[in-house]
């Protein structure tokens, strides 16, 4: 499917003690918007992501817990390095909106997560199911990231 960069430098990292970390800390200076949540990514595959968001005082709002904005944020790099990991040789990807519901209180660390069907490739609007949970496994946000999906310019 892919055969872009994205899973090789994740694996070779991931090899390496605290590889997660460095390939984390390597990938939010790519996007220096990432930095500002710490995200730890967790498990990157073809059509699926995981990033982890830590509770910390950064990321929390007036009443304690993780703010939404850090949450989407988490949402859209695990979206955005599934994308990269997933997206077939003929085609790219820009996002075109997102869209959350608050679900719950976000007390706890955070993980953001997107696993979609491989058969969601196609040219057009692809509506990518993302969700953060807490660790107890509830949902605290879901939503939908809309990607535009078109096929690459042939070349010459």
């Amino acid at each position: 499917m892919s055969d872009n960069y994205v899973l090789k430098i994740y694996n070779q990292f991931s090899k390496m003690p605290f590889g997660q970390w460095l390939f984390s800390r390597y990938a939010a200076r790519r996007a220096p918007y990432f930095k500002t949540i710490k995200p730890l990514v967790t498990h990157i595959a073809e059509n699926h992501c995981e990033v982890l968001i830590k509770k910390r005082k950064a990321v929390t709002n007036h009443i304690g817990t993780v703010h939404v904005i850090a949450i989407c944020n988490g949402l859209e790099m695990a979206m955005g390095f599934m994308a990269e990991a997933s997206v077939p040789k003929h085609l790219r990807w820009i996002p075109k909106g997102m869209t959350v519901d608050y679900t719950a209180k976000a007390e706890t660390d955070i993980t953001c997560r997107v696993k979609i069907s491989p058969e969601l490739w196609q040219p057009g609007d692809m509506l990518v199911p993302v969700e953060a949970v807490d660790q107890h496994g509830k949902v605290v946000v879901k939503g939908t990231i809309t990607l535009w999906i078109t096929e690459k310019a042939a070349k010459p």
